[in-house]
């Protein structure tokens, strides 16, 4: 049954209970209504009759009386008529006849109301009444005797014998009247027991409607008892529930079900804690892989400002390498421009003889051994290149890595709302120096290839200067006649060195750019680097939210 009904049914019992006890309670009263009228309509009947009766005996007494006082009057006034005489015997014979008529009905009441008493002890009193109207009529009639014998005497004139009657008329009134004593004296008990009994019926009347008030006040006390354990019990279930709920206790008693309110609040109340019990195992879950995830991002951001430290220390020795690099071009254009005036100073003199030719061939020898230098010092320097080309590719590498870890930063703090806004700005930090890594790397690259080319001429100028210092040498040794030609190889030599010289300040302005490219390089790989902590510590951060939601779960017993 539902609460609702169960409240309705306890209302309604209540309401029926009291409706009952009211009508009941006025069914006493009415009970005691009519016996009061009943034995007042009774036992008054009969008093107001046996009063009559009382009122006819006097009349009677005073009719006889009336009779004797004309009949003695006659006798002291003779001659008087003898219808002075007969009218009062008429109207004793009337008043007898009145005495006679209240008695019967007095008699016959008696007789009926002793029939249907409403309890033994008021039948015996009707019958006493009974009985004492039997009496008053046995009085009357031997009053009537002794009265008509005396009124025969009075109209034969016996005045002898109405005057014995005298006494014996007297006895019979006396008797009569305390006979009619009699009948008032057993009315008057059975109004006695009348009173009684109607007390009787009122005091049971009463206890009746206090102990159904007793009674009624007991269901109520009980049917309230009854319906507040109906309700109580399951709602102090469900606080209980509700209570162990509110500390996280997830896996304990489910709530009591059923078709009533609380039954149907238990039965959400249950798939509620189920959607919460699978919330919570869902919410660990995911805590702990976003604190495994968490340590691995920053475990990858350490082992990235690694690896940004070491390409820095690496750009910066590429650095002071260009730095050599650069010493180097400017001797080698300072040595060209040597090896130009010598040449000039070669062809000037060429005309001075064999001293000329032993002062070029030494001077050839010079320049077959700074050519070889410069070969070598070119070679150095394209090796060097080599190697700023295959840093700058690993600058590439890492600016790709750095570029792809930009975007799983930026990927999981957009997972992570709120809290990661501050990581999705460090990661839009990371992309943008990892995309101006790379293009500085291009750049590099770029820049790499024109020096590489300009050695690669280089070289190729060096080893001709070399084959052609070689020839010259061999024919110094031939007549004078070959000194202009020698003269002339010079003046290519001198021009060539002049290439050397203005492909060398091509390859310092290569190299200067390289100088900046590096910088750039450095710059940016610090930038990494502190991009880098600041992702660390923003991974650091996360690892600290995310042992937070941990022990957030774990207050959730599953």
């Amino acid at each position: 049954m539902s609460i609702t009904n169960r409240v309705l049914f306890a209302f309604v019992t209540l309401t029926l209970l009291t409706i009952g006890l009211g009508l009941w309670s006025l069914d006493q009263f009415e009970t005691v209504r009519n016996a009061g009228r009943l034995i007042g309509a009774r036992d008054g009947g009969v008093t107001q009759q046996v009063s009559d009766l009382r009122e006819a005996q006097i009349e009677l007494r005073d009719t006889r009386a009336r009779i004797m006082i004309g009949y003695l009057g006659r006798r002291a006034a003779p001659g008087t008529p003898i219808a002075t005489v007969a009218a009062p015997m008429q109207e004793w014979q009337r008043a007898l006849g009145g005495v006679s008529g209240s008695l019967s009905t007095a008699l016959g009441s008696a007789q009926t109301f002793a029939a249907q008493a409403i309890t033994p002890e008021r039948q015996a009193a009707w019958q006493r009444v009974v009985t004492a109207l039997g009496e008053v009529r046995a009085a009357l009639l031997r009053h009537r005797e002794r009265v008509e014998a005396k009124l025969r005497s009075v109209e034969a004139d016996d005045i002898a014998a109405v005057m014995a009657a005298e006494p014996g008329v007297m006895a019979s009134a006396t008797e009569l009247d305390a006979a009619v004593g009699g009948v008032e004296e057993a009315l008057g008990t059975l109004t006695a027991i009348g009173q009684r009994r109607v007390d009787e019926i009122t005091d049971k009347a009463r206890t009746l409607i206090l102990s159904g008030m007793g009674i009624s006040v007991v269901i109520a006390v009980l049917v309230s008892f009854l319906t507040r354990r109906a309700i109580a019990r399951p709602m102090e279930g469900l606080l209980d529930f509700v209570q162990r709920i509110g500390r996280g206790e997830l896996a304990g008693t489910p709530a009591r079900e059923g078709r009533d309110e609380f039954g149907r609040l238990g039965t959400t109340m249950n798939a509620m804690v189920a959607s919460l019990r699978d919330i919570a195992r869902q919410s660990r879950d995911a805590t702990q892989q976003l604190d495994a995830s968490t340590a691995e991002i920053r475990a990858s951001t350490q082992q990235q400002a690694a690896s940004v430290e070491e390409q820095l220390a690496a750009v910066q020795e590429t650095a002071a390498t260009v730095d050599e690099i650069t010493h180097s071009g400017a001797q080698i254009g300072k040595r060209a421009q040597e090896v130009i005036a010598a040449a000039q100073a070669t062809t000037r003199t060429s005309d001075s003889g064999l001293r000329a030719v032993e002062e070029t061939v030494r001077a050839m020898d010079a320049i077959r051994e700074q050519a070889e230098r410069v070969a070598e010092n070119i070679v150095a320097l394209s090796e060097k290149t080599q190697a700023i080309g295959e840093i700058t590719a690993t600058v590439n590498d890492i600016s790709e890595r750095s570029h792809l870890l930009a975007l799983n930063a930026a990927i999981e703090a957009a997972a992570a709302g709120e809290a990661g806004r501050s990581f999705s700005v460090v990661a839009a930090e990371m992309k943008s120096l990892a995309d101006q890594a790379k293009e500085a790397t291009a750049q590099v690259r770029a820049n790499l290839g024109d020096i590489q080319r300009g050695i690669n001429a280089s070289v190729m100028l060096t080893e001709e200067a070399v084959k052609r210092a070689a020839a010259g040498r061999e024919r110094t040794a031939t007549s004078h006649e070959t000194i202009r030609e020698m003269a002339a190889r010079v003046q290519e030599a001198v021009q060539t060195f002049q290439q050397i010289v203005a492909s060398t300040n091509q390859q310092q302005l290569g190299i200067e750019q390289v100088m900046g490219a590096l910088t750039n390089i450095r710059q940016a790989s610090q930038q990494t680097a502190a991009g880098t902590r600041q992702l660390d510590q923003a991974a650091a951060n996360m690892a600290g939210l995310s042992q937070d939601l941990v022990r957030i779960a774990e207050r959730y017993r599953l």
